[in-house]
């Protein structure tokens, strides 16, 4: 991937250190490899796979891993203290190995297998400092699981480590002090926890074949359908559109994929549209080895590109050993329309909308290819979806200076359902207009249809989160938006932002600025993060840092006011609006 961008994400990073190794081996070397060695097969390595982690290198008495959130890595770490604690009980003393742990939650720089950056130097910096047999956390981390697992972190105060240019705040725990009483992961909350002993895929983008790169639109659009499908199967961890499409025209190894999202299985495939023709070659690929789990050529007309669609995702289902609950396969067989014409102006108009470029001129065609799909056929329930998806992202905007926007994307919304009620995204479209007419209490539950009939969709767990945020139980928020950056980790900024704005909107400043922070070197044009950010610091008394921060933000926006930032945001609780507000006035600076 040499002279491509530097690749980054947020992750939970967890460093382990055997205590008094060197002094170990000094005195028993053979001894000393053999119950390191039994540790790490007994205890460590079957945890990080429980736990959905991933080691990222070994050295003689350490390990770096990986996790996809804080409360995993914590409950992991956890989960192993006590189990050592437990089997160190039966042992005479200089046979019990004991670990420290560290951990952070931070922005990583991925090259190849290994990850680097300062989040991966705190948690080395936290390893250090931990007691012997306990765990060090930074107040991210603290702030970030609170009570979502099962045990209570004392506060350590704040630290000067080597090489790291601020104070750190730490918090530790040892299981002489706290034991641990349940389940660490039995807190989380059953609706959003994800499986980790579930199989996982990644779609990348059918190649186009036909020469014509004007059909791009439809390989695309083809290949979206399939995340589409098997995103409603509960029993399958699928990666969004958003991220596997950043693979789009890219030669790379599937495996550095799959490692890359966190799947077990990659779907690669190519198109060929010639008139009434159509031929889908496609591929499954498992991650560990490379090979090829199933494979298969069609060669048919285009009015069977539905049933195609069915069997490749009934092939991947087989070939994953996933088990379809009998919803599911009514669901994955129900073909969005029969009317080709309809389902391609569709896909054009969905192509379009899905683009990062959004301006008057695209929403004109975005809603023409709509309508006319729905002249094709008048119950297609997805084209009523994406006009009201449309039409808010007018009203959001300002796109046509429509003040009937909002009115008219609730009416499309409202079609949509009535012609496809087990429609994920019509529900998804409905959700959307009630948060912004304030109801959130209808935004909640069209939300959780929503992710019933689509288990996967990301969006929606965004959108969920977003939810809490708003309705005044912001720390609530966190494993709903946790678990849509685990399914599109490449989209996963937009996220951190509202991670962010959670713990704001909830009182912890400090793992709010941290969250801020990251954003930031995320999408460094954000004028929202650093506005939030400033009311963080503002919280925290770092004032110069925030005034630095203002005069960032003044140059990606100038006519940004904070003021009407926050006015737009649609709070129902007002202490926590005000709580916002508050942070920024107490800068000094002009809101």
């Amino acid at each position: 991937m040499s002279g491509e961008r530097v690749r980054r994400r947020l992750a939970a990073i967890v460093a382990t250190d055997v205590v008094g190794y060197s002094r170990m081996m000094s005195r028993d070397e053979a001894g000393t490899l053999s119950r390191v060695k039994a540790l790490h097969v007994e205890f460590l390595h079957p945890k990080i796979t429980e736990y959905g982690g991933r080691i990222v290198k070994t050295t003689g008495d350490g390990t770096l891993i990986e996790f996809p959130s804080a409360v995993d890595a914590v409950s992991h770490a956890v989960d192993v203290q006590s189990s050592i604690k437990e089997h160190n009980a039966g042992l005479p003393e200089d046979e019990q190995i004991h670990i420290r742990v560290g951990i952070n939650l931070g922005d990583v720089i991925i090259e190849g297998d290994d990850i680097y950056g300062d989040g991966v130097n705190v948690a080395a910096r936290l390893e250090g400092i931990a007691e012997p047999g306990g765990i060090c956390v930074s107040s991210i981390v603290n702030e970030s699981v609170g009570s979502r697992v099962a045990v209570a972190f004392k506060d350590g105060g704040e630290v000067t480590v080597k090489n790291i240019d601020r104070p750190i705040r730490v918090w530790k725990w040892h299981p002489d002090n706290d034991p641990v009483t349940q389940e660490p992961r039995q807190r989380l909350g059953q609706s959003v926890e994800l499986r980790h002993d579930q199989a996982s895929i990644a779609v990348l983008p059918f190649d186009n074949m036909s020469g014509d790169p004007q059909q791009e639109y439809f390989s695309d659009g083809i290949s979206e359908d399939i995340i589409t499908d098997l995103s409603k199967i509960g029993g399958l961890t699928v990666i969004a559109r958003n991220s596997s499409f950043a693979y789009k025209g890219k030669s790379i190894d599937v495996r550095t994929v799959a490692r890359e999202l966190g799947v077990t299985s990659v779907l690669e495939g190519s198109i060929r549209r010639a008139g009434n023709r159509v031929r889908i070659n496609a591929q499954l690929i498992d991650a560990a080895s490379g090979a090829h789990l199933w494979a298969e050529r069609y060669d048919r007309d285009l009015t069977d590109i539905f049933a195609v669609q069915d069997e490749v995702t009934r092939h991947i289902v087989d070939a994953l050993k996933v088990k379809l609950s009998p919803g599911e396969a009514v669901r994955i067989a129900a073909a969005p329309t029969r009317n080709l014409e309809a389902h391609d102006l569709f896909l054009r108009g969905r192509q379009l909308l899905r683009g990062r470029r959004w301006n008057r001129e695209i929403f004109d065609r975005t809603v023409g290819f709509f309508i006319q799909a729905i002249e094709h056929d008048p119950d297609f329930g997805d084209a009523y979806a994406g006009l009201a998806i449309a039409h808010v992202l007018d009203f959001q905007n300002h796109l046509t200076g429509d003040p009937a926007a909002l009115e008219t994307a609730a009416h499309f919304a409202a079609v949509a359902i009535e012609k496809s009620p087990d429609l994920p995204n019509a529900h998804f479209a409905v959700s959307n207009v009630a948060i912004w007419q304030r109801n959130l209490e209808k935004a909640k539950q069209e939300t959780e249809t929503a992710m019933a009939l689509s288990p996967n969709d990301a969006f929606a767990y965004s959108q969920r989160g977003h939810i809490e945020v708003y309705m005044g139980t912001p720390l609530q928020a966190i494993p709903f938006l946790e678990r849509a950056i685990r399914l599109d980790p490449g989209f996963a900024q937009q996220s951190i932002h509202f991670v962010g704005m959670a713990y704001l909107a909830g009182g912890k400043y400090e793992a709010a600025a941290a969250t801020f922070r990251e954003r930031i070197r995320l999408a460094q044009e954000t004028d929202a993060s650093r506005g939030l950010l400033i009311s963080a610091l503002g919280h925290l008394g770092e004032i110069d840092e925030a005034q630095r921060v203002w005069a960032e933000l003044k140059q990606v926006n100038p006519n940004y006011s904070f003021a009407a930032h926050l006015a737009r945001l649609p709070f129902t609780n007002p202490a926590d609006a005000e709580r916002i507000r508050e942070g920024f006035a107490r800068t000094g600076l002009p809101e």
